[in-house]
């Protein structure tokens, strides 16, 4: 096992990842998509000026099939995110990869619009996500990948942010989110992101902390601001960078870590924020069935606190 991770690897009958150790990055907006398209595109070219433009090669066109990104593809998505009222954007790598490592997301939402749509959804956000491997985190070190999501989140006016080490996988597939749970409670400090149903639940609130954990408002000026944080979190390694437009970012420590509970490693520093946002913690509320039954997630949701 990495120092600060393990390596998880479950592959399909064919050779393709289905479930992997990863890096997620994500945002959460509470701005119309109009309003934000134009920060979304400038993230989405950071994200592959960074990677590069071959990372991903692929996308999910309407109708549910993949399509390449080849010159007309990036037309259609450059299209979709400047023209959409509604673009629903999932663009994945190659199709030769078959290490399922780079992604870009995207769910944009006409907020505080008439949208019959959004009747009963009052939680509402757009979202915008990027995947990358912990490769990655191996080969650019942590200052790169810290510099390269304050990049990302620059143009996006979010409420809730989180970037850290995640399980990605393909949990629709039976039985995966069991190979989940067998192991996420072991490594805290892995996520088990849902981007895109949580940009419909998630609203204001916040989810665990993560290794950084980025706060707007309203969460943060309830905090009382970046002083309000500095004021509560003590624990070594761990920083509040205040960032423009009355935003903030906590640093957890040096590295992204996973934690490891049978290695008495429940990463006190995560305790100490989670403690912390209590207050505004999203519960989720789902049922998965015996793969994940809901008194293991709710565990799992307060696996900082209890």
């Amino acid at each position: 096992m990495n120092e600060h991770r393990p390596r998880i690897r479950v592959y399909g009958p064919a050779g393709y990842s289905i479930l992997r150790d990863s890096l997620s990055l994500c945002f959460y907006i509470r701005h119309p998509h109009p309003v934000i398209m134009r920060g979304v595109l400038q993230s989405l070219e950071t994200y592959l000026s960074a990677v590069g433009p071959g990372a991903l090669g692929t996308y999910v066109d309407d109708d549910g099939y993949t399509q390449l990104l080849d010159d007309s593809g990036w037309k259609e998505i450059r299209r979709e995110l400047l023209e959409d009222e509604w673009p629903m954007l999932a663009l994945r790598d190659d199709d030769s990869n078959r290490e399922d490592q780079y992604g870009f997301d995207y769910s944009g939402k006409p907020l505080g619009t008439p949208a019959p749509s959004l009747d009963g959804e009052p939680d509402a956000s757009c979202m915008v996500g990027f995947w990358l491997p912990t490769e990655y985190l191996e080969e650019h070190g942590p200052d790169r990948l810290r510099e390269l999501a304050l990049q990302l989140a620059a143009p996006l006016p979010f409420c809730f942010g989180q970037v850290g080490l995640a399980f990605r996988g393909q949990l629709s597939l039976i039985g995966m989110r069991r190979k989940v749970r067998e192991q996420c409670f072991r490594y805290p400090g892995m996520d088990i992101p849902d981007p895109s149903w949580h940009s419909w639940k998630l609203g204001t609130r916040v989810r665990g902390p993560s290794w950084l954990t980025f706060l707007g408002q309203p969460v943060l000026g309830e905090l009382g601001g970046a002083a309000g944080l500095r004021s509560r979190l003590s624990s070594p390694g761990t920083t509040i960078q205040e960032l423009e437009g009355e935003r903030a970012v906590i640093t957890l420590g040096p590295w992204p870590e996973a934690g490891d509970t049978e290695q008495g490693q429940t990463l006190p520093a995560y305790r100490e924020l989670a403690r912390v946002l209590e207050p505004w913690l999203y519960q989720e509320h789902r049922d998965f069935g015996s793969d994940f039954p809901p008194e293991d997630l709710r565990r799992w949701e307060r696996r900082f606190l209890d």
